[in-house]
């Protein structure tokens, strides 16, 4: 699990919490987005997924969680 993350904010994201490809984006609201940087490059991934995201071919576990 992500040391940075709250273990709430894991559960509602999914996968896309513990994943090297995204980036946690955080308005000037306090609203927080979860940004697939594979979407920029291939149009198979959604830019801001539905979460939580439970499958995802894209998947690949960033080295805090291995």
């Amino acid at each position: 699990m992500p040391q940075n993350l709250p273990t709430a904010e894991v559960l509602a994201v999914g996968m896309c919490a513990t994943c090297v490809h995204v980036r946690r984006v955080q308005s000037d609201r306090g609203s927080v987005f979860f940004l697939c940087q594979l979407a920029l490059t291939d149009d198979r991934f959604r830019k801001y997924p539905r979460l939580p995201v439970l499958q995802c071919d894209g998947y690949q576990p960033s080295e805090s969680t291995k």
